[in-house]
């Protein structure tokens, strides 16, 4: 089994300590006391992986557990049945699968406990909570994600097809035995880099229905600030800061050559280089721009109550900083929950598998990857009937909506120019009259501008996010 780095723990120990003497010494010191000694007392490293592979809540309503997708590679999945479910024929009862981005960042801590699960990161119930519209599903993939481990490094997946077999192994496990599941649609939603691994997997799962080796009805698949095209993301980046004023002539310029630059690696199949290049040019647009946030544009990264940027920073600990999530907690509490009250619940988490927000060995693996652009497979989804949708934040940098859009065009599904041409239609939110975005629909493909949301919808406007919910997966909770 992978063993956990002893600088992660070093790291933990060192950025709560810088925090402690800024806040409380003693308070702070007692926190780190208390998460060292859950995870080296409470849970010793005895090597081994517990017996019980599976558990579930007294009331049946939870449910979770591991599958050996491979030998010796292993998924974690929750799934939370809905109390709320209503029948209404012939609208079935949704199940929304979560994929979360990074790539190597925690489904189960993040989407789960930041986003749309039943409880927040306080283990508070969360009025939003998609748990109200559909059953719920995630799953922290790919293996050596939070929950998620393997037992040799080299089993770690390289490319999103891989990781795609994985899922599509998980989902046959969890679907094949439950003939009430296969009743609900299965949607398949996913956040940034999750909707690489969100077409690939919509694809794997129909080539599986068609096989007769999964028994599975797929909804349709909903790409989230996506990174579908890193290439027309990157080329977006300098004249959306040029319009809103964070970049100036000369900062645009560097990033246009840059962009420019990048898609030319991508154009020769250089993605190595081309993710390297990626880097380069966040640092650039940090530096001109004087540190804007790339998951709201209209911040500093200074002012991310999570993981300020300070100035200066080296590049490489500015990029871990990015790939962590924007919230009003502090880092170390959803590490102290996940290792603490919702280990002790789950049971079956290894001895040795500690949770981190997004483990780095995972990015390093799938970093020929990166880079990839995934257009055809959302095309080859609509030619096959799938329903997509594409939402996205106004607000979000990193993943654009003009880059989006851009890529959007470039689709060759027979609609296309249909799409493009109908009006768009505005979304309100309760008995509000304000405007909180707009969609438009044309046959199997849907899109949702989200105002004032950056790169985390559900977070940034939980109200409206929850009714796209129900828009995409028709809940009969309407």
């Amino acid at each position: 089994m992978s063993k956990v780095p002893s600088e992660i723990h070093s790291l933990l120990f060192t950025e709560w300590l810088v925090r402690s003497l800024k806040v409380s010494f003693w308070m702070e010191a007692f926190r780190v006391f208390f998460v060292l000694s859950l995870l080296f007392f409470v849970f010793p490293c005895n090597g081994g992986t517990s017996s019980r592979r599976t558990g579930r809540t007294e009331d049946g309503l939870e449910e979770w557990g591991y599958v050996e997708v491979r030998p010796k590679a292993h998924l974690f999945w929750w799934f939370y049945r809905s109390p709320y479910r209503v029948e209404e024929p012939p609208k079935p009862w949704p199940i929304v699968l979560w994929l979360q981005g990074g790539p190597g960042t925690s489904g189960i801590g993040c989407g789960d406990f930041l986003e749309i699960g039943p409880l927040d990161v306080n283990l508070k119930p969360r009025n939003s909570t998609w748990l109200q519209k559909a059953d719920l599903l995630f799953v922290d993939s790919p293996v050596g994600t939070g929950y998620s481990y393997v037992e040799d490094t080299e089993l770690l997946v390289k490319t999103e097809e891989e990781a795609a077999i994985d899922m599509t192994k998980l989902l046959e496990e969890i679907f094949n035995r439950n003939e009430s599941l296969q009743k609900s649609p299965l949607h398949i939603v996913a956040e940034s880099y999750g909707g690489k691994f969100a077409v690939t997997l919509g694809l794997a799962a129909l080539k599986a229905i068609e096989a007769g080796k999964l028994e599975l009805k797929l909804g349709g698949v909903a790409l989230g600030n996506s990174l579908i095209s890193p290439g027309d993301l990157v080329l977006s980046w300098g004249p959306l800061l040029k319009d809103v004023s964070r970049l100036d002539n000369n900062g645009l310029k560097k990033s246009n050559s840059m962009a420019q630059q990048i898609n030319q690696q991508i154009s020769e199949g250089r993605y190595l280089d081309a993710r390297n290049s990626w880097n380069e040019l966040i640092a650039v647009i940090r530096s001109s721009s004087d540190y804007v946030d790339f998951y709201n544009f209209l911040l500093d990264s200074s002012m991310d109550l999570l993981f300020p940027i300070e100035r200066g920073l080296s590049t490489g600990i500015a990029m871990n900083k990015y790939s962590r999530y924007l919230s009003s907690i502090g880092p170390e509490d959803i590490v102290i929950v996940m290792n603490g009250e919702i280990r002790k619940k789950l049971k079956i988490i290894p001895a040795n598998v500690i949770w981190v927000r997004k483990a780095v060995d995972v990015d390093s693996m799938l970093a020929g990857d990166f880079m990839r652009p995934r257009i055809n497979e959302v095309d080859e989804l609509l030619k096959k009937g799938v329903n997509v949708t594409v939402y996205s934040g106004q607000l979000d940098l990193l993943c654009s909506t003009r880059g989006t859009e851009a890529w959007i065009k470039k689709l060759k599904w027979e609609g296309l120019q249909s799409f493009l041409s109908m009006d768009r239609t505005p979304l309100f939110c309760g008995e509000e009259k304000i405007t909180k975005g707009f969609t438009k629909s044309y046959k199997n493909l849907h899109f949702y501008w989200i105002l004032g949301a950056g790169h985390f919808v559900p977070s940034d406007q939980p109200c409206i996010a929850l009714a796209m919910a129900v828009a995409i997966t028709q809940s009969p909770a309407g």
